[in-house]
């Protein structure tokens, strides 16, 4: 599937870490993106969206990031979601490998790494 085809929500309370990532998609020609400000915009945007792939953070506001991403996986059980969050403690990784996560990203995270995850679930 061509970049630009590949719809991806970016979940995370920051404005400066939702520019961040989508920048850095950008970059790499994943240009298709929305946004959602907090766990309970993540869930009604996938819901509404049916985005291919879901970059979200674990601590926010209004729904916790794990919680938004349990709800996603009874929206859609295969739904690919990356959590991402600087809090990368052995805990909350277990945690979203648990409710679901197909994988994970600490920040800061390298362009290398989003490509590569990229990369593994665009095929």
């Amino acid at each position: 599937m061509k970049p630009s085809d590949f719809k991806i929500l970016i979940a995370d309370d920051s404005m400066l870490a939702r520019k961040k990532l989508k920048n850095c998609l950008a970059g790499l020609d994943y240009t298709n993106v929305i946004e959602a400000v907090d766990g309970e915009n993540a869930v009604e945007l996938f819901r509404n969206e049916n985005p291919l792939l879901v970059f979200m953070d674990i601590v926010m506001p209004k729904k916790y990031g794990i919680d938004a991403l349990k709800e996603i996986k009874t929206l859609n059980k295969d739904a690919i979601v990356v959590m991402v969050s600087s809090t990368g403690t052995k805990v909350n990784v277990a945690d979203a490998i648990k409710a679901g996560a197909n994988d994970f990203l600490t920040k800061p995270f390298t362009v290398k790494q989003v490509y590569d995850v990229l990369e593994h679930f665009n095929k």
